[in-house]
Formats: C-alpha cells, structure tokens, sequence
C-alpha cells in the first residue's frame, strides 16, 4: 500500500474512534466500506466494462462524501496525526506465517506435479481417452 493508501486508512480508523466526528459520517463510512467489501453489486461485474464502473464511481464518491461530511479542522487534524504515526501497525509473525504457508504451499504443489509426471501416472491413466476418442 503506498503512502497516501496507508495515511487514509490510519485516518479512516482514528476517525472512527474519534466523538468529535458526526454520527451521520460515521453511517456513510460504515456503508461505503460494507459496499467495497459486499459480494453484491448494484450492476454485476459479469457485464463487461459497465459491471465494473460502478465499483470506479460509487467508492470514490462515497469516500468523497464521508470526506465532505467530517468537518474541515478535525479532517486536518486526523490526516496530521496519521502522516506522524507514518504508517499502519505491522505484524511481522502474520507476515511470516504467511510467507511461509505461500511458500509451503507452492513447494507442495511443485512436489505434486513433479510426482504425476514424472512416473507416467498421468500418461497410464489418461492414455485411455486416447483410445475412446481417437
């Protein structure tokens, strides 16, 4: 996430715990996120182009809306305070536990295909179709 991605996102969250911003903005917030996280579309992403573009607009302008309601000085406020703190919270043991089911899971998958192709399973077992078919 780049600079201005990590800087939202810390400013989005010190908002939210924040009395000071209206309730009003909070639900919007709430929304727009539930929105960007939901399975459902207002138009489905199976429609080329179009499925798409009301994930490109609806967000934004919902995020400019959650923008809009907070006010100016307490919107300053908390990008300031997020541009201080210079970034979200790491966990680095998540990170590497991570890591390391990617890795453990390509090695295994790596592993299993070497094994199937190697041997000739694939080809005994699969060379049958040949004969329905051929």
């Amino acid at each position: 996430m780049g600079r201005f991605g990590e800087a939202g996102c810390l400013c989005w969250l010190s908002g939210s715990r924040d009395p000071r911003v209206p309730w009003y903005a909070k639900c919007v917030a709430v929304l727009v996120a539930a929105y960007a996280l939901s399975p459902i579309d207002l138009i489905r992403d199976f429609i080329p182009v179009i499925g798409y573009l009301d994930d490109l607009v609806l967000l934004p302008l919902g995020i400019l809306l959650v923008i809009r309601l907070v006010p100016r000085g307490l919107m300053a406020e908390h990008q300031a305070t997020a541009e201080k703190h210079g970034g979200l919270p790491k966990n680095w043991v998540a990170e590497v536990i991570i890591i390391f089911l990617w890795v453990a899971g390509i090695t295994f998958l790596a592993w299993l295909f070497y094994i199937i192709f190697s041997n000739g399973v694939f080809h005994e077992r699969f060379s049958s179709f040949s004969d329905c078919f051929g």
